[in-house]
């Protein structure tokens, strides 16, 4: 495996298969203050790629590895970020109405507003290590509901009595080990 470094201050896919050199575990190193443009790197051609420095943009990679610079416009499969900046970042905010029972799935998203319109169960997602997602709990213009946490590991081992009054809102936050959900009341009675 070798390391591949640019000097030139912009390659092209054409340049860079033109010079034959990138093989199959090869790192690429774009120079900071240099760029690379319309690469398409994939492991079937170079391997894992690693971007260090310099700014990558339109890049189409699996599997890379990147660390420092800049980069935009990337379609990434399985990816390793190292330390990014994150800027404007909006999660979508998933609503359903419960009556009697719910299981929570996080292909819904990690912010789950559920508004109880009946005494109801909630069945945690399956448990994985680094997983977290925060539901907001809120009563219908009746209020008055109760709800019963499957599988939850809370403070002291007693589950929060939630807020009655129609219309208002609690707020609890989900971690898991991988092998438990750790619940944790955020704020109530919004």
């Amino acid at each position: 495996m070798a390391v591949v470094n640019l000097v030139k201050s912009i390659y092209t896919l054409t340049d860079v298969t033109a010079l034959g050199e990138i093989a199959s575990g090869d790192t690429v190193v774009i120079p900071t203050g240099s760029s690379a443009t319309n690469l398409s790197l994939t492991t079937p051609t170079i391997g894992t790629p690693t971007i260090t420095n310099g700014t990558a943009t339109n890049l189409g990679l699996t599997t890379p590895s990147i660390t420092g610079g800049t980069s935009s416009n990337m379609a990434l499969t399985t990816p390793t970020v190292t330390n990014p900046t994150v800027t404007n970042y909006v999660e979508t905010l998933y609503s359903a109405n419960t009556s009697t029972a719910i299981t929570v799935s996080l292909a819904n998203g990690t912010v789950q507003l559920l508004t109880l319109t009946g005494n109801a169960t909630i069945t945690m997602p399956a448990v994985g290590a680094g997983k977290s997602f925060i539901v907001m709990l809120k009563q219908d213009a009746t209020g008055g509901r109760s709800v019963t946490w499957s599988t939850v590991v809370w403070p002291s081992g007693t589950a929060p009595t939630i807020t009655s009054t129609a219309n208002k809102m609690d707020m609890f936050s989900f971690f898991s080990d991988g092998t438990n959900w750790y619940g944790v009341t955020v704020s109530q009675n919004y």
